[in-house]
């Protein structure tokens, strides 16, 4: 398609709402500008964040507002000198603050996008970059080494996923709390101990499992007072990264422990301008794609599904209530 072409399909939501009130919208195909690519967007994965931000709003966002945050597609325009060139598949984690990805063409910054190879599926591609960079941004984060004890507090979600298999890549005991039926697939992830989020007991199995001294390090992923309970079970002085913020720490739990707190934030580095921190983003995703070019990581399970506002809005409901083992992607072109 030439890039002076008139419209193309886009899918919106007009105002913030747990009903996802999506329609499709006509939109010009936009045109880049030095060091952005033009590129076809082939599928969008959806991932937990589309869902809250799609149901609760977000102060950055303009509506109609176009969701989706991970993309893949084929470069259609790219200016001279610049890589990747026109004709390369290219994976991305597009701007938070900016329109989203669920349309058929997009710009993007050509210093935020990694290639992929002929051996990964574009669908494949496409769960990659959410979540698996906020998994590796994490472990950096909390200084993951070989023999730290490392508790995910959710194993359900796509962090979960990668945070277990790139911990234990880097020699760590890995221990997830989980649902009774995740146990076993978390365990084929590399999943060390899986504890039973509602199992009674739950104090004495860690004690079990650890001994009294706590864990060396905590992702928190779910927020919120969880963030004070993994609090009690990190080791004086341990380092806990949380991804979905946290209340006020009590002084006396803050000092008993001392933690080191870390923030991730993927989107920030979008949010905050910071070329560094796109550009790092690159690096991240090819990683991520060689790791499961090599098979040394493997993919989270997905769900093809149609570019139609039912379609996309039936994944959203149940990305917004529930833990998805299957990563739901968009096929965008026919």
């Amino acid at each position: 398609m030439a890039e002076s072409a008139q419209q193309m399909t886009t899918m919106v939501i007009n105002e913030p709402s747990p009903q996802f009130a999506l329609c499709m919208n006509k939109q010009s195909v936009p045109v880049a500008d030095d060091n952005e690519l033009l590129v076809a967007i082939e599928y969008v994965a959806l991932n937990h964040i589309d869902a809250k931000l799609a149901a609760e709003g977000f102060c950055h966002w303009q509506y109609p507002h176009v969701l989706g945050l991970d993309a893949v597609g084929t470069v259609l325009n790219a200016p001279a000198g610049v890589f990747p060139a026109k004709g390369a598949r290219v994976m991305f984690n597009a701007s938070l603050g900016s329109q989203g990805m669920l349309k058929e063409y997009a710009t993007v910054p050509n210093y935020a996008v990694s290639e992929v190879p002929a051996e990964v599926p574009s669908e494949v591609a496409a769960t990659l970059p959410n979540a698996g960079m906020t998994a590796l941004a994490a472990l950096d984060k909390l200084q993951l080494e070989e023999g730290d004890s490392l508790l995910i507090d959710s194993g359900c979600g796509a962090v979960a996923h990668f945070a277990i298999q790139y911990a234990k890549l880097r020699g760590a005991m890995v221990f997830v709390y989980s649902e009774a039926g995740e146990h076993e697939r978390l365990k084929a992830l590399g999943a060390d101990v899986v504890f039973d989020a509602n199992c009674e007991g739950l104090e004495c199995n860690i004690k079990h499992e650890l001994g009294p001294g706590g864990f060396d390090a905590i992702l928190n992923t779910c927020g919120g007072d969880s963030f004070l309970c993994d609090l009690e079970h990190l080791r004086f002085c341990g380092r806990i990264a949380c991804l979905n913020g946290f209340p006020s720490i009590p002084q006396e739990l803050l000092f008993r422990r001392a933690p080191n707190i870390s923030v991730v934030s993927l989107g920030g580095a979008w949010l905050a301008n910071s070329l560094c921190a796109q550009q790092k983003l690159s690096f991240m995703g090819q990683q991520l794609i060689g790791d499961v070019q090599s098979g040394a990581i493997i993919a989270p399970d997905l769900e093809v599904i149609p570019f139609t506002e039912a379609a996309v809005r039936d994944a959203l409901t149940t990305l917004y209530n529930h833990s998805a083992r299957l990563r739901p992607v968009v096929k965008v072109q026919p």
